[in-house]
């Protein structure tokens, strides 16, 4: 089962144009909404592996994604970040 999520609330946290979704920033911003969702159920559902292992492919495509960004611009990966509360 897949639940449609709103995109325009993930793309205002990093103060993304609603329409521009390709972008690095927005895609981090709507990922990491996903991969918060799949974490909340993964606590409910313990034996869910195939859900488990979706998870483990949101965070990879993220981490690829945030890489990619701090290669081309700095400034805004810090900013996505710290917007984000990712990296601690």
């Amino acid at each position: 089962m897949t639940i449609k999520f709103d995109r325009t609330d993930s793309l205002k946290k990093v103060g993304a144009d609603s329409k521009n979704t390709g972008d690095p920033m927005s895609q981090i911003s709507i990922l990491t909404d996903r991969i918060q969702y799949i974490t909340g159920h993964l606590k409910l559902n313990r034996k869910d592996h195939s859900a488990r292992r979706g998870l483990v492919n949101l965070v990879s495509t993220r981490k690829k994604l945030l890489k990619y960004l701090k290669r081309k611009n700095v400034d805004k990966y810090e900013s996505t970040i710290k917007e984000l509360g990712i990296r601690k």
